[in-house]
């Protein structure tokens, strides 16, 4: 397989919205490409659970919780016949666990977005398109569920304009929805097809059936237009009234996808075994190869230079580390190789990490929990590596050249518990799993709090973290007792504050003496940045050495502002004059002056309380529309939109999340069960004054709690 040429190669990942039916596809995929021999479901009752999820947890929740990577050999158009390898990065729908999505696309050169063929673009939909334009991944959308009560192919296809601004072209015309859904017609190729057998396995092809005949005609039309509009060369055909091949149709379909200006839109039901072999033919057709995405390094040796890596089997290695995983029988690291070729028994290096060498001991190709030893890998393959010490975002080289490709985007945590082992016998377990997990998983963050000496784990939800702490119980034998949720609140000024602040310390020997004046103001508020120091200092009243200790003294006094103990964001520290001593002044005397400094300045700013606001997207049935509504407002929430379809209403709105803790619970009562929601976090926005002042005097009195149990 190694031995496939590049251009026969695709790399993909299927996103989506949570429960639109990815890893059910991806099951479709793997049976109808011979990986595996019988079909299994996702929430099956043969308890076998589907390939790609592997773990006891994702079976039992019937949802995936992490990436897993495949690869299948699928046969080209009758035209080519050759086989072509797809591997495939099966990633999790539940918001909470993002950074596999993200992680995933970095590394992916194409993906299929899947929608639910009712619901079309729901909120978690709209985030993984986001991650797919961060990383300039071409995508197909496949419209699943067709045989689904409400199913709208057309209404799917307007909503990918609407609310993801895309250029959607609909490749397919379904015969049929819901339970009268029998077949696709491919308007391009002006044929019928419809997939009989037990598994939809045969395929047969038709004659497009009378009654479509118009609308096939109709359909063909529209996508040399809209494709037209995107394509140069397919425009100038078009405009000449000349006729367009079915050849030259595809290839310019193909053209426009992969330069990211349209989006193909096809259609099926996984779960009813119709239109996935379609797909895959869709895949190969639209989607890039390897060398078809530019993918760019930092030249190390040139001040981060940037350099294109090409997919040359003859050129240095270049390998990112993508995700790691641990097995009973030690760390798989799972890599994409962007150049050159890797064999077993070479000696690899890490430019992320000070340049350590470490040995390839073995390799495999990775079937989700399954793996296949291999002996070489090329630039364009996706492998596991056993025994290689990294952590994800990590690049490695031969050593030929120093170069580190761009990492991952990771979110920021926004929730976080106090955790503890139960018995003192766990607690060397206890340590173990937090040190694996935090290397597996960039969003999930453990810190030691310096006054409570209590292990903090932070992540991006409760259900993130509620796995976590599963996992340590089945994994490693560790039962965990978590406080309660605590909510990642920021703090920031809304003004300019000066300072002026003296630090004088008389001891026996030399003293300490520093003075540092300036201002601290908000930053704007489309700035990426939570903290700029601007160094104004003329005529030497701060010596040069100094400068580096004041900038060290603010970024200390950021981690806990003064109203709840929280992080400082959003501010820029200005010095512009000072004082120093021949004698006295030293670096530590300047961070200290700086640092309290930023506390004087900081009470004259204005400062306030942020807090976390989350997107939430509710679905209920239309006669509990009252009820969704009036428990969001209750949680402070601020209602976007709410709309109605087949007996549904869907709200979505933006909550803070504070109020967020136990609503599964309400909401399921206020629904007799049949409502559910999605969550994801939107942004910060000031806490209302009301509560900031009672936040503040709860923080006072646990300080002065604390300050009693010293004495």
């Amino acid at each position: 397989m190694a031995q496939i040429p590049l251009e026969r190669i695709r790399n993909i990942g299927i996103s989506a919205h949570i429960d639109s039916g990815k890893t059910t596809l991806t099951e479709r995929i793997l049976f109808y490409t011979g990986r595996i021999h019988a079909i299994h479901e996702v929430r099956g009752k043969d308890g076998v659970g589907a390939k790609m999820d592997s773990m006891d947890l994702e079976r039992e929740k019937g949802i995936t919780i992490q990436s897993a990577a495949t690869y299948c050999v699928w046969k080209g158009s009758k035209e080519d016949r050759e086989d072509y390898n797809i591997n495939i990065i099966d990633t999790p729908g539940h918001v909470d666990f993002t950074i596999e999505v993200e992680r995933a696309l970095r590394v992916l050169d194409g993906a299929i977005l899947v929608l639910d063929s009712g619901k079309g673009v729901q909120s978690q939909s709209i985030t993984v398109d986001r991650q797919m334009k961060r990383y300039g991944v071409p995508r197909i959308a496949f419209v699943n569920k067709m045989d689904n009560p409400g199913a709208n192919y057309d209404r799917v296809a307007a909503m990918l304009k609407e609310k993801l601004q895309h250029h959607p072209v609909k490749l397919q015309v379904p015969m049929g929805a819901e339970d009268k859904f029998v077949g696709i017609i491919d308007p391009i190729e002006g044929k019928a097809f419809f997939f009989d057998g037990e598994n939809g396995e045969i395929i047969r092809e038709e004659a497009v059936p009378a009654e479509y005949a118009e609308q096939t005609k109709q359909a063909r039309a529209d996508i040399v237009q809209a494709v037209a509009d995107v394509d140069d060369q397919l425009a100038e055909k078009f405009l000449a009234d000349e006729p367009i091949s079915h050849a030259e149709l595809r290839a310019a379909v193909r053209r426009a996808t992969i330069a990211l200006k349209m989006t193909p839109v096809m259609c099926g039901s996984a779960f009813r075994n119709k239109g996935v072999q379609l797909l895959l033919d869709g895949v190969l057709n639209f989607l890039p190869s390897p060398p078809e995405v530019v993918n760019e390094a930092h030249d190390q040796t040139k001040n981060e230079e940037k350099l294109v890596v090409e997919h040359d089997f003859n050129k240095p290695f270049v390998g990112l580390a993508f995700k790691l995983q641990q097995d009973k029988y030690g760390q798989l690291t799972y890599f994409r190789i962007y150049q050159g070729k890797i064999a077993a028994g070479d000696t690899i290096i890490n430019t992320s990490n000070q340049l350590r060498k470490v040995r390839v001991p073995r390799m495999f190709r990775m079937h989700s929990d399954e793996r296949e030893e291999i002996a070489e890998a090329r630039a364009g393959d996706i492998v596991a590596l056993y025994g290689i010490e990294a952590s994800s975002g990590e690049t490695f080289t031969d050593g030929k050249i120093n170069v580190t490709m761009t990492s991952m985007h990771v979110p920021a945590a926004v929730i976080s518990l106090a955790v503890a082992p139960k018995d003192r016998a766990g607690e060397t377990n206890f340590s173990k799993a937090l040190n694996r997990f935090t290397k597996e998983d960039p969003t999930f963050r453990v810190h030691q709090d310096e006054e409570s000496a209590q292990t903090i784990i932070s992540g991006m939800g409760e259900l993130h973290l509620e796995i976590y702490m599963e996992r340590m119980k089945r994994e490693y034998g560790c039962e965990v007792i978590a406080g309660k949720p605590q909510v990642a609140y920021r703090e920031t000024i809304l003004q300019r504050g000066e300072f002026a602040y003296t630090h004088k310390k008389q001891t026996g020997g030399s003293g300490q003496f520093a003075r540092v004046c300036g201002f601290v103001e908000p930053l704007p508020s489309d700035s990426v940045e939570t903290y700029e120091f601007v160094d104004e200092i003329v005529g030497g009243s701060i010596p040069r050495e100094f400068i580096p200790a004041c900038d060290k003294g603010f970024k200390e006094a950021i981690k806990k502002g003064s109203l709840i103990g929280f992080p400082v964001v959003g501010v820029r520290c200005t010095i512009n004059d000072g004082l120093h001593h021949a004698v006295d002044s030293s670096e530590q005397a300047f961070k200290t002056a700086a640092l309290m400094g930023f506390r004087e300045g900081y009470a004259a700013a204005k400062p306030t309380i942020l807090e976390p606001i989350m997107k939430v997207e509710v679905e209920a049935p239309s006669e509990f529309q009252g009820s969704v509504v009036g428990q969001v407002n209750q949680r402070r929430g601020v209602i976007m939109e709410t709309s109605n379809a087949d007996g549904n209403v869907t709200v979505l709105a933006e909550v803070p999340l504070n109020t967020m803790f136990g609503y599964s619970t309400d909401l399921r009562s206020a629904t007799q069960g049949k409502g559910n929601f999605t969550m994801e976090f939107a942004k910060y926005q000031p806490v209302p004054k009301n509560e900031q002042e009672e936040m503040i005097k709860k923080h006072k009195e646990k300080l002065a709690a604390e300050a009693g149990q010293r004495k």
